[in-house]
């Protein structure tokens, strides 16, 4: 799916939030990625082959006050 050089982490691989982003819809609260992720304001996180990442509320509050 990405067509960047160097290629853009994969869904799979650990560092997947890498990737460039494609469509971001702020006012929708999700953002899609070059590799098919599909990323939520909330962290939570929609894989290409539908497995759900759940939220992680609690690391993002500690970081937005960090």
């Amino acid at each position: 799916m990405c067509q960047h050089a160097p290629a853009c982490p994969s869904a799979d691989a650990p560092d997947h939030e890498a990737a460039v982003l494609v469509a971001v819809h702020p006012d929708q609260g999700w953002a899609l990625r070059c590799n098919g992720v599909v990323t939520f304001d909330d962290t939570g996180e929609l894989l290409p082959d539908g497995t759900i990442t759940a939220p992680r509320r609690a690391a993002a509050r500690a970081s937005a006050t960090a």
